[in-house]
């Protein structure tokens, strides 16, 4: 029986993608474990949702000023702590440092509300105005492997909705929501470090 993918689960916000991971490894559907939530802020709802799905949850301040690669030493601190293989990344508001890019290169995870390359460094509403603006008639959200150069390491999976006329940003950010979890899932599954339970197992 293959043991199950540790995943550490990082955010600044509700972490509502991550839910769907949770729940796919209840089923029985995926063979890994969320075994810390860590965030920056100490009211995250991520922290919350740990708590009710019995993982550790765990908040990092960051005081001001300090320095990002000593702030990320201190998460990366906390996740090795608890054997964690996988880093995931939902809502994380802070750009990670070149230290931390490299402790995790290949192991860290995120999700952004387009298909990258279009829309890189973009937050939120803004991500999706801005594919209204331009016009596009699809959009959709990327799963990519955590870089240096924000928004800019390999893609892992993509998600493709298409936008409608009449859209706007809530309904366009809504849809693409929709598919955050599913990348989540499939992009844990792609992973070169999960492992299938074995089929006597399933």
């Amino acid at each position: 029986m293959a043991s199950p993918l540790r995943i550490g689960l990082i955010g600044s916000t509700r972490g509502s993608s991550s839910q769907l991971t949770f729940d796919t490894i209840k089923r029985g559907e995926l063979n890994a474990q969320i075994v810390l939530v860590v965030s920056n802020k100490g009211d995250a709802g991520i922290l919350e949702r740990g708590k009710n799905e019995g993982v550790k949850a765990v908040h990092v301040p960051c005081k001001k000023g300090t320095p990002r690669a000593e702030y990320d030493a201190q998460v990366t601190k906390v996740l090795r702590e608890e054997g964690v293989e996988l880093v995931m990344m939902c809502g994380f508001m802070r750009i990670v440092s070149p230290e931390f890019c490299k402790d995790w290169e290949g192991r860290c995870i995120n999700i952004h509300p387009s298909l990258l390359p279009k829309h890189a460094g973009g937050m939120d509403l803004e991500v999706h105005k801005a594919v209204l603006d331009a016009g596009e008639t699809e959009s959709g959200c990327t799963v990519h492997l955590v870089t240096e150069e924000v928004d800019g390491g390999p893609i892992v999976v993509q998600r493709v909705v298409s936008v409608e006329p009449g859209e706007t940003p809530e309904t366009l950010k809504a849809k693409v929501q929709a598919e955050e979890g599913p990348a989540f899932v499939d992009a844990i599954r792609k992973s070169p470090f999960y492992r299938e339970a074995s089929p006597a197992a399933a």
